[in-house]
């Protein structure tokens, strides 16, 4: 798949983030002053990787964006991309799921709470 094809698949907002993605990584790797080759190596990536994650390349592997983030001690950040607790249209959409009201659990004649089998219990 070329270069243009990924791109056209990529929705625009996406192509975005990742590109200030790579933009930060370089500014972290630069107020470091690590050069290319040195980050490259103890990311064991290439350096066209490592221009390719710094351009913000949709196409480069996770993996190789979390090697550089490990380098630059960033790591922890990327375990918190899509936390449950940061996910508001997801807890809107399971607050909306809740039911309005709780029952009591039905009981017998007798006064005593029926079995699961549907059965009267003995007592």
């Amino acid at each position: 798949m070329s270069k243009t094809q990924l791109d056209l698949m990529v929705p625009i907002p996406v192509r975005r983030a990742v590109r200030k993605l790579g933009q930060d990584i370089r500014d972290a790797r630069l107020r470091r002053r690590i050069s290319t080759a040195v980050m490259a190596e103890r990311a064991s990536i290439s350096r066209t990787t490592l221009n390719k994650i710094e351009k913000g390349a949709p196409g480069v592997s996770l993996g190789n964006y979390a090697n550089v983030l490990f380098v630059l001690g960033m790591a922890e950040r990327l375990g918190d991309l899509a936390d449950a607790k940061t996910d508001t249209v997801g807890l809107e959409l399971e607050e909306e799921r809740l039911p309005q009201r709780i029952r009591k659990p039905r009981q017998n004649k007798s006064g005593g709470k029926s079995s699961q089998s549907g059965q009267k219990s003995k007592a």
